[in-house]
């Protein structure tokens, strides 16, 4: 087919990149993570192309494992990265096949495993060469990487997850016109003074929605913290503030998250209005953490994150009453797109991540919303945590990576692959 690429061969590199201010999630405090960035050259006809992609490995997020050292994961996945790279023509089948199924057989053959590191550490690993792949036959054929669904092509990895039609039907049904301009989104937590650390991104780039970073210990206190995030922003001139509330896995159960969603209801009537869903509140294992979610999704909307590691995954959370999937480029793009294109035709709703990734990563995030209709439009956090890993983008894409007006802006015009050319 037209589209057809055979990946030749891909390496990879490392940087490290330090969080300032640090990013606290529940599982714990991030300082530092590893950018890999990720080459492969594909053969696509009578053309070679090389592609990139990157992703930050988050082994606090991905691989929250307290018996081993964040330096022991983060080589664990450093390594692992590497012999993804030796072994990526062999992972996507050593023949030509659409960019779609090249990832999907990547994402089968690194992540359907039971070693560790584990599944979604797997994946993050995994998700810059499905990228650099995607990106290396956009450039082959001068076309954006999400504009290669026109003709008809197979997908035997995810065609039977989509009966009487096939994932590429879906993906195009999924697919909109692009849409450029997004609100920029902003992490918020219960460390240090909030007014201090929000007023210059309210008052001097015009931010007004806030991911509010609640740690499920005592439900009273998170909800006060989301009714303050609320307050603040509002007092700093914040016009119409929008809310999510993420605890990354650490309640106990839906009971606990109907009660702190009661409890700032109670508390804030018009922040409880403001909230406008919650992402994975309880464990990420959901045939483990299995509940039936349907008696908090009639009160707000919840998305599964953590627990997407696998298609397996998409009919035990339409089952257990999930209201949608919170996407994310970091577990694969081709996973990312067939997850996206069930959930529309199951009628489930859309979120989508950067897990704070910089430069290309970030321009690969918002490339996927530009197309793929989402709730929140895309979380983009770099220029709140690592801005300096932006500076070899800036200034000519300063509208993307550094907002000063509250709106997250790509180039009108779409770029080849999944924009490492930008």
């Amino acid at each position: 087919m037209p589209c057809e690429g055979r990946v030749l061969d891909a390496r990879v590199h490392f940087c490290e990149r330090e969080l300032d201010p640090p990013l606290r999630i529940s599982t714990g405090l991030i300082t530092a993570a590893t950018e890999a960035t990720a080459e492969v050259t594909v053969r696509v006809r009578d053309r070679e192309a090389t592609g990139r992609g990157a992703m930050y490995l988050s082994d606090t997020w991905a691989w929250p494992d307290r018996t081993l050292s964040h330096e022991q994961r983060d080589a664990a996945m450093r390594g692992l990265c590497e012999e993804i790279a030796v072994g990526l023509p062999a992972l996507c089948g050593d023949e030509a096949a659409h960019p779609l199924e090249l990832g999907m057989r990547l994402h089968h053959a690194v992540c359907d495993t039971p070693d560790d590191p584990p599944a979604l550490a797997r994946a993050n690993c995994a998700s810059p060469f499905d990228a650099a792949i995607h990106d290396a036959v956009g450039i082959a054929l001068a076309r954006p990487a999400l504009a290669l669904y026109d003709e008809p092509f197979a997908t035997p990895t995810a065609d039977a997850l989509f009966p009487g039609a096939s994932a590429r039907d879906a993906i195009v049904r999924l697919l909109r016109q692009p849409v450029h301009a997004f609100d920029a989104w902003l992490i918020a937590g219960a460390k240090g003074n909030l007014a201090q650390a929000l007023a210059p991104w309210v008052r001097d780039r015009g931010y007004h929605a806030f991911k509010v970073k609640i740690l499920a210990a005592d439900n009273g206190e998170d909800a006060a913290l989301t009714a303050e995030v609320y307050r603040t922003a509002i007092a700093l001139g914040a016009r119409a503030p929008r809310l999510c509330a993420d605890s990354n896995c650490a309640n106990a159960d839906a009971d606990s998250v109907l009660d702190y969603l009661e409890r700032l209801r109670a508390l804030d009537p018009e922040a409880f209005g403001a909230l406008e869903y919650v992402e994975q509140p309880t464990g990420r294992d959901i045939t483990v953490h299995a509940f039936d979610w349907r008696p908090v999704t009639r009160v707000k909307p919840v998305f599964l994150d953590e627990g997407l590691t696998g298609v397996e995954s998409f009919e035990v959370a339409a089952d257990q009453g999930w209201s949608g999937f919170a996407l994310k480029t970091c577990k694969g793009h081709s996973f990312a797109l067939v997850a996206a294109a069930w959930a529309h035709e199951n009628g489930l709703q859309l979120t989508l991540q950067d897990l704070t990734n910089p430069g290309l990563a970030a321009i690969h995030a918002a490339l996927f919303a530009s197309r793929v209709p989402t709730v929140n439009g895309v979380e983009l956090n770099s220029p709140q945590f690592t801005p300096a890993a932006n500076a070899e983008w800036l200034p000519r894409l300063a509208p993307l990576l550094d907002p000063r007006d509250g709106t997250h802006r790509l180039p009108e015009q779409d770029p080849i692959g999944l924009g490492s050319t930008l």
